[in-house]
């Protein structure tokens, strides 16, 4: 179906985020994409769910309400965004690309795992529809350069739409947290992984009782080369293919002995 959003004008999009429907990359995220179609919709969550992971909501009902045109916010997780859309609002024309993001700050090693913007990607994988997670890392203290993912998310896209869609892969895409004239080029990477530093804080409320908060991830020590990390690391712009079949190959065959 992806290769249809080569031309402009070609293709149904579906972006979504984990930042909600009003934040600043899903607007950089947007321009991106009528660069690709005229058919762009957009359904995303109304509160941010950062770290929302693939999580589904099941014990309560969705609202799914129309805030533009071709604009629509959901009272639940990124999973539920990518549900609705597919299954009810566009369910007669479902989209042939969905794009994800772009969230502000990266997602890469163990982000993947805790991940709405991610999440809303593999949901749409899980459904058969080629999608593109996105990222722009920044640095504290300073602002987020969307114009990076702007310059260089065209060119991404067009790329990976040229090329046949892996199944059960989705694409995931950081942007490093420079200038465009400060990146340094592509790097094509593998999911790596970091040596997270601990943030837990804890504190006592106004009423006398203990709280504890998971903060920011503050990294401590290098990055394995060829990843994700390094990349991020080298002000490159980083594409990692996802694949959604977790099961450790090499592994089965030494297990199955041990249940024979």
């Amino acid at each position: 179906m992806a290769e249809r959003c080569i031309e402009p004008g070609t293709c149904r999009i579906l972006i979504s985020n984990d930042d909600g429907v009003g934040s600043p990359g899903i607007r950089a995220l947007e321009k991106i994409a009528r660069a690709l179609s005229d058919d762009v919709w957009v359904v995303a969550p109304e509160l941010e769910q950062s770290g929302a992971s693939h999580s589904l909501t099941t014990r309560r009902p969705l609202r799914l309400h129309e805030v533009a045109p071709r604009r629509y916010a959901v009272d639940g997780t990124p999973t539920d965004c990518i549900v609705l859309a597919v299954k009810r609002l566009l369910r007669d024309q479902p989209p042939d690309l969905v794009l994800s993001g772009i969230n502000g700050g990266s997602n890469v090693g163990e982000d993947l795992t805790y991940s709405g913007t991610v999440a809303a990607a593999m949901e749409a994988t899980l459904l058969g529809i080629p999608a593109v997670a996105l990222s722009q890392d920044f640095r504290d203290g300073e602002p987020v350069p969307w114009q990076t993912g702007d310059a260089f998310g065209p060119d991404v896209l067009s790329r990976l739409l040229r090329r046949p869609w892996p199944d059960s892969t989705l694409f995931n895409i950081n942007f490093p947290a420079v200038p465009p004239g400060q990146a340094t080029g592509y790097a094509v990477t593998s999911q790596g992984r970091r040596a997270i530093a601990d943030n837990l804080m804890e504190g006592v409320d106004p009423r006398g009782r203990p709280y504890y908060w998971i903060g920011p991830v503050r990294e401590a020590g290098g990055a394995d080369p060829g990843t994700d990390v390094a990349a991020l690391r080298d002000n490159k712009v980083s594409i990692t293919p996802i694949h959604l079949d977790l099961t450790n190959i090499p592994v089965l065959a030494a297990l199955r002995e041990a249940f024979e």
